[in-house]
């Protein structure tokens, strides 16, 4: 079954004066408030699009990292994953990078990097990235 998830923006002013204000309608966890200078500088409690794609892709790899690894006997106990998505003001957004550390009884480095370039490959924001040039970090706590 597919399943939809909603987020909405309100914006108000122009783009290097105004700011807004991004709510998460189906999880219902809140609002965060967004503005050009918390992308382009510094974030300053604000919230950016490449943040909340951090959020998304590093959330997303770790489910696809974790489905496979025990989809071939070998479960993770614990996999921290971390993207940073870099921003160029006038270019857009320039890289992405997951670094991932997983403590994985029973797996050598070599079967772990494997496992994690698959799922970089296939997790469904990566996928929905593939513009985006996305490099990786793996290794085993």
């Amino acid at each position: 079954m597919a399943t939809t998830r909603t987020a909405h923006t309100v914006w108000e002013g122009d783009l290097l004066k105004g700011s807004g204000v991004v709510s998460f309608d189906s999880s219902g966890i809140g609002s965060q408030p967004v503005s050009w200078a918390s992308r382009s500088e510094k974030a300053n409690g604000r919230t950016s699009p490449e943040e909340l794609i951090a959020g998304a892709h590093s959330s997303c790899f770790s489910m696809a990292l974790s489905h496979a690894l025990a989809g071939a006997g070998t479960p993770a106990t614990r996999l921290e994953t971390k993207a940073d998505v870099v921003f160029q003001p006038g270019e857009g957004i320039t890289g992405i990078h997951l670094t991932v550390r997983g403590d994985v009884p029973g797996l050598d480095a070599e079967g772990f990097q494997a496992a994690a370039e698959d799922a970089k490959k296939n997790c469904p924001v990566s996928q929905a990235l593939t513009g985006t040039t996305i490099t990786l970090t793996a290794e085993l706590a």
